[in-house]
């Protein structure tokens, strides 16, 4: 475990940083190449970008008294059920208290499927209303598909072209979100082959339930961190989620 837990606990990006970023990313073998780059990744976003940033894939550090240092969260492919229930319930609470929270594509994965034996805790249902009600069911295959912008007026997509490339999972649910978060974008089904087509799929979106939450459905790969726009994307939804 200690071999391959990335953390960097307290190592500052910027001495003059305006805020922290905890970035907490899970140990899944399928997320593991994205994961692996990541680090570099958010270090240096925060370091061009005035915050500091602490990575790890040790879940441990998801408690009240660490989270208290924190002014944003990022669920960087860790899902709700890679966390015991007292880690759910630290989480819970920042977030409640009006902390930052940016979810990245694995964050993503509700649904009481995913409970069993070997897990840490019971079903988190308040992580599923959080997410807008959705529950996630089996992606297609990966493949290049375009997002389309619905929303650039929202600060966290404000800088976003209409239009992006990428190659991703693509991530389907049982419904749309949409009624219950504000979409900032969806996926064109038409430009790759989905699983169950949604017809309505979005893929960036915000619970205004809550002051500071983005979730972010694509991100599979280790490409997307190195694709301008998604860049920009990740960059201004941690500024946002940070934001007064």
């Amino acid at each position: 475990m200690a071999l391959i837990a990335l953390i960097l606990l307290g190592a500052k990006t910027n001495a003059q940083s305006n805020f922290k970023v905890l970035v907490v990313a899970s140990l899944a073998k399928d997320h593991w190449k994205s994961i692996s780059v990541g680090k570099e990744f958010f270090v240096k976003l925060g370091t061009e970008n005035h915050f500091s940033v602490d990575f790890t894939t040790d879940t441990s550090t998801i408690n009240n008294a660490n989270l208290a240092r924190y002014k944003v969260f990022v669920m960087f492919h860790l899902a709700p059920f890679d966390m015991s229930a007292s880690q759910q319930a630290a989480l819970q609470k920042f977030v409640e208290q009006g902390n930052g929270w940016v979810g990245i594509h694995a964050a993503g994965l509700t649904g009481t499927q995913f409970i069993g034996p070997s897990k840490k805790a019971p079903y988190w249902q308040w992580f599923e209303d959080f997410l807008g009600g959705v529950i996630y069911s089996p992606h297609p295959a990966f493949q290049d598909g375009l997002v389309v912008m619905e929303d650039r007026k929202h600060p966290a997509t404000k800088n976003m072209p209409e239009k992006f490339w990428l190659a991703d999972e693509w991530y389907e649910y049982d419904k749309s979100p949409r009624g219950n978060v504000r979409v900032l974008a969806t996926a064109d089904e038409s430009t790759y082959k989905q699983n169950k087509p949604m017809g309505d799929h979005p893929i960036i979106w915000t619970n205004e339930n809550f002051r500071r939450m983005i979730y972010i459905c694509i991100g599979h790969s280790p490409t997307a961190l190195t694709n301008p726009s998604y860049v920009i994307l990740v960059r201004d939804a941690i500024l946002w989620a940070a934001s007064k």
